[in-house]
């Protein structure tokens, strides 16, 4: 009986220095503003190896504890030992992430219930904000297929058509608004999440990890139909080019291609809002610490970058009625700003 205590209190003890090691490995990890990926290269391992350590489900050998303590610079009794107090790491290889300030960042911390409500709350979000997006594509559909119709067959008149048109799409961007609204009401109280640094509790970053790790298909699948709804979005109108302009199935056209536009945005746009609310608490992708700091910095630009794109869509859009050219603003727009952060990240590194 007393043998089995023994071997139970051993067991006992195991796991939990099992678990204070992976706590260990995700604090060192994310101060110094690396992924999984990026940690993984450093050691020469796998990321699921990286993902076992942080999720207790394995102990990393004594060459990887050695080489994680040279790589963060800390003790090896550190890592080992559970009564250590935590020690400032200096990193003995290439840190830019410090050298750029990311351990200023606010560090926030996240129980496991702040986590779930944060990514219920992302859920909502990610779902209103697909549907007023995809409600401004939409809004200008009935009015171009109304002036069609009215142009060729004549059973409204350029008035009624019009005012038809204009009334439903006002409509249609005014709820948008609303849902936009609601939506930032709703992630509002998170937005520090995505500007501090996270400090999450154990137990939260296997957790996400899971989470995102089953997502991850529906991520890749609907990321997929939605770019190629709108890679395939102007058919419609290349097709209707062959039957003469002076078809009115020509401005049908133009709304079939908002359509596939509308509904490739939606997937998009919702996909990615989920996808990003998880690496925002695992620290990954366009959200580790570094890119957080820069993304603070870049806010002002991007305040007046879309800002600009947004008037230079709706003027010609109002002004000329050329909503079946006047998407492509938004890609092209989307490159650029890529291009622009890109820069950006790269003349603060030197």
């Amino acid at each position: 009986m007393c043998y089995d205590v023994t071997i139970n209190e051993a067991l006992r003890r195991w796991e939990e220095n099992t678990m204070i090691l992976a706590d260990k490995i995700i604090d060192l990890r994310k101060k110094n503003g690396w992924s999984q990926e990026e940690l993984a290269e450093k050691l020469g391992v796998s990321r699921q190896s990286i993902s076992k350590w942080e999720s207790a489900q394995s102990v990393p050998d004594m060459n990887r504890i050695l080489a994680m303590s040279r790589l963060f610079g800390v003790s090896t009794d550190y890592l080992l030992k559970d009564e250590l107090e935590p020690e400032d790491a200096s990193p003995v290889g290439d840190a830019p992430t410090q050298a750029r300030g990311a351990d200023d960042l606010p560090l926030r911390q996240v129980s496991m219930e702040d986590a779930n409500a944060y990514l219920a709350a992302k859920d909502t979000e990610a779902k209103l904000v697909a549907q007023g997006v995809m409600l401004c594509i939409l809004s200008p559909v009935l009015l171009l297929v109304l002036i069609g119709l009215q142009e060729f067959y004549g059973f409204l008149s350029e008035i009624q058509a019009t005012g038809i048109g204009l009334a439903v799409l006002i409509g249609m961007v005014a709820w948008a608004v609303a849902l936009f609204v609601r939506a930032h009401t709703i992630a509002s109280p998170y937005e520090a999440y995505e500007t501090e640094g996270i400090d999450t509790a154990y137990g939260v970053d296997g957790l996400v990890r899971e989470r995102k790790t089953q997502y991850a298909p529906v991520h890749t699948r609907r990321l997929a139909i939605g770019i190629m709804l709108c890679v395939l979005s102007p058919l419609p109108l290349f097709l209707m080019m062959a039957v003469g302009k002076d078809d009115p199935r020509m401005t049908s056209a133009v709304g079939a291609l908002l359509v596939l536009v509308a509904i490739g945005v939606w997937l998009i746009v919702r996909t990615s809002i989920l996808n990003s609310a998880m690496n925002v608490l695992l620290e990954e992708g366009d959200f580790t610490r570094a890119q957080k700091l820069d993304n603070r910095r870049d806010e002002p630009i991007s305040g007046i970058f879309w800002a600009v794109v947004l008037v230079l869509y709706l003027t010609p859009s109002f002004l000329f009625g050329a909503w079946d050219k006047t998407w492509i603003i938004w890609p092209i727009a989307g490159v650029t700003w890529g291009v622009i952060a890109a820069i950006l990240h790269t003349t603060r590194q030197k």
